[in-house]
């Protein structure tokens, strides 16, 4: 009778269900990945801090919104173009060390930066100059930086390691700017509020720094897998652009990324500070806030992306259209509205939406790509997504100097257009049958 009862308890056990595993406790019981948590989250943290003290710095230093586009510009150029030199880099070396690399130099350009500010040396070609090697760096480290989460988590838990990485990086992106514009603001008279901004950010580049160098992984594939050493930088680069190119679902989204970035981004960087500058009572504060509601609302998108179940690949479909069309009009409508309350508003919605849509798009692409491209994949990615931000900031500087509203109406107008020609493209059904099949 005993053995019986122990058969049947033991049929029981079999048949239990095992524990559903929680895939972001995975992520974070490892060590290494902790270590990536602290020291991108700071990093992101003073990255805050410059994206709001360098175009006020430049705007106070010469009250021109085309010298803020070439600023920006400058530091987009170089970062476009060394990124593919980056991705094949990263895939050949380790993306844990061209990160410690590039932040230690990082480091070493923004305090410099920050003497000259405090000196009362600073001139408008020192910033030139400092966003054109900044960018220079930001080429290396960018794909390296969206290539390391693969290599430290496994593919099953690789969308948790990627929205909180994401999201950690859009918590300091709300907290971060408002802190910036109070601190500026307090010190509008002179630029010492600018100044501790640029200190802030080298203090942070130097922590991330140590932090990098603590870890233990993130570096090469196994030997079994790496890129051949003999294989030269260009087809490096060649075999990279041909992959994407033959893949049509692939090849959409990444048109998608460097239509918005170039109708959107661009003239939200340029717009946004000149409309806080010139319309807003608040100033660098309302600038800050704005930043903040953007990424405030991207911070919720993450949160409801990992929080909800993925919906089926046509409701993403519709989803993606429906989203940009409602980025056009909202950017439409800033043109016409001076209320800081209302502007920060349509940011946060904005943000809420590349926020969601982000995650599941950028999770798709590693998950499509394989590891031993995957460098070259997140650089052509970064290039559809930042390389036609400088053209476009260099645009909308020269639009928003002559009328703002006509710079943020356009933009908005042919994003809506935009949207409308994605809905007929077949690669787009491609494209949602192949995430209804990793659902």
């Amino acid at each position: 009778m005993q053995k019986t009862e122990f058969s049947v308890d033991a049929d029981y056990q079999k048949t239990e269900p095992k524990p559903k595993e929680n895939a972001v406790l995975n992520v974070l019981s490892l060590r290494d990945f902790r270590l990536l948590f602290v020291g991108v989250s700071t990093s992101l943290l003073g990255d805050q801090f410059a994206l709001i003290a360098t175009p006020w710095l430049v705007l106070q230093l010469t009250g021109d919104p085309l010298a803020l586009g070439i600023v920006l510009a400058l530091e987009g150029i170089p970062r476009a173009l060394f990124m593919l030199f980056g991705g094949a880099i990263t895939d050949r070396f380790s993306p844990r060390i061209v990160m410690l690399a590039s932040d230690i130099v990082r480091f070493v350009l923004t305090t410099l930066m920050t003497i000259v500010i405090f000196t009362g040396a600073v001139q408008m070609w020192m910033l030139y100059a400092f966003g054109l090697g900044f960018g220079l760096v930001a080429g290396f480290a960018v794909p390296a930086g969206n290539s390391i989460v693969p290599r430290l988590v496994k593919e099953k838990d690789l969308q948790a390691g990627n929205s909180i990485i994401m999201g950690v990086g859009q918590l300091v992106g709300f907290i971060g700017p408002v802190v910036a514009g109070v601190l500026i603001g307090q010190f509008s008279q002179s630029f010492l509020g600018i100044g501790l901004a640029f200190g802030i950010d080298a203090a942070t580049f130097a922590v991330s720094a140590v932090v990098l160098g603590l870890m233990r992984s993130g570096g090469k594939l196994p030997s079994s897998t790496e890129v051949p050493d003999k294989e030269n930088i260009w087809a490096a680069i060649a075999a990279g652009l041909k992959y994407l190119w033959n893949d049509e679902a692939l090849r959409l989204i990444f048109l998608v990324i460097a239509a918005v970035n170039f109708l959107f981004v661009g003239p939200i960087l340029v717009g946004v500070p000149v409309l806080a500058d010139q319309r807003l009572a608040e100033g660098a504060l309302a600038f800050g806030l704005l930043m903040s509601g953007f990424a405030g609302g991207n911070l919720g998108g993450f949160l409801l992306a990992g929080a909800l179940p993925r919906p089926s690949g046509r409701t993403i479909r519709l989803l993606l259209i429906a989203l940009l069309a409602v980025f056009g009009i909202a950017m439409g409508v800033m043109g016409f509205i001076n209320l800081t309350w209302i502007d920060f508003g349509l940011m946060l919605l904005l943000g809420l939406g590349t926020g969601y849509i982000t995650l599941i798009l950028f999770t798709w692409i590693q998950t499509r790509t394989p590891q031993t491209m995957l460098g070259r994949m997140m650089s052509l990615l970064m290039l559809a997504s930042a390389g036609l931000i400088p053209v476009s900031q260099a645009i909308s500087g020269a639009v928003g100097a002559w009328n703002l509203t006509l710079l943020l109406v356009s933009a908005g107008g042919m994003i809506v257009v935009f949207s409308i020609w994605i809905t007929f493209q077949p690669a787009l059904v491609t494209f949602s049958e192949s995430l209804s099949t990793n659902n």
